[in-house]
């Protein structure tokens, strides 16, 4: 077990995403703080990772409140000691053409997407420098790179979290503290089961390797990352989209 004695926390850690990746850490030997917005959809995950014989938290979190996120880390911290990996998943998309995207959807989703990475990075960093090790993944998106119609919000705050992953990363690789981001590309997740038949072909078209991609190839990226293998690796972003952008 590549993580056997770590600790991981991963936000939006319910479903999709964030429950893959905390089973796959969770498989890995890491135990897991599964912290979501809503704890009574986090229990499936807290159940799976604890039948994989490892300990798990149901944190309570509302990513873009500062002052949640510092009270996420010390309960992590209270329970376990140390906090080595932290995974920012937490998101959410509000679309809309920017003529008519209102100006609420523009700010929430800013707050949640970069103020959320910004806020729990922050909660975790004076733990991680003080222990001189720490892995930070952050999940970005294909559109931060490309663009995307009718996401503008998200574009825009998925292409921040790119750039405060390779600043971060700068700061505080003397703490031996890495910094990397995973952007996905179309995942087969909730956001994505909504699409109508033909959007999702027509996606497909333009993926090479020609499917949607699943959790668990998200979830597998964010392993490596925070792994042993990658510990000469900051900074960087590991694109996940079948080819559909090659950057």
């Amino acid at each position: 077990m590549p993580l056997q004695g770590k600790t991981a926390i991963v936000t939006g850690g319910a479903q999709g995403i964030g429950r893959a990746i905390a089973e796959r850490l969770a498989q890995a030997g890491a135990d897991v703080a599964v912290a979501d917005l809503d704890p009574s959809r986090s229990r499936e995950t807290v159940a799976a990772v604890e039948k994989l014989g490892r300990k798990a938290l149901n944190v309570k979190v509302n990513v873009a409140d500062a002052g949640d996120a510092k009270v996420m880390a010390d309960q992590v911290l209270q329970a376990w000691g140390k906090i080595d990996i932290l995974v920012n998943n937490a998101g959410i998309t509000r679309d809309g053409l920017l003529l008519r995207m209102k100006e609420e959807d523009w700010n929430l989703v800013l707050q949640v997407n970069l103020n959320g990475t910004f806020n729990c990075t922050k909660a975790v960093l004076q733990a991680m420098t003080k222990q001189r090790y720490g892995r930070i993944v952050n999940i970005a998106s294909i559109v931060g790179a490309m663009g995307n119609a009718g996401q503008a919000n998200y574009a825009a705050s998925k292409a921040a979290v790119i750039g405060f992953t390779k600043t971060v990363g700068r700061e505080y690789a003397s703490r031996n503290v890495t910094v990397n981001a995973v952007a996905p590309g179309f995942i087969d997740t909730a956001m994505t089961h909504g699409l109508p038949v033909d959007v999702k072909d027509a996606l497909q078209k333009q993926i090479p390797l020609g499917r949607l991609g699943t959790p668990a190839d998200i979830a597998a990226a964010v392993q490596f990352l925070v792994s042993e293998d990658a510990a000469y690796i900051t900074g960087h972003v590991l694109h996940v989209n079948g080819g559909m952008l090659m950057a």
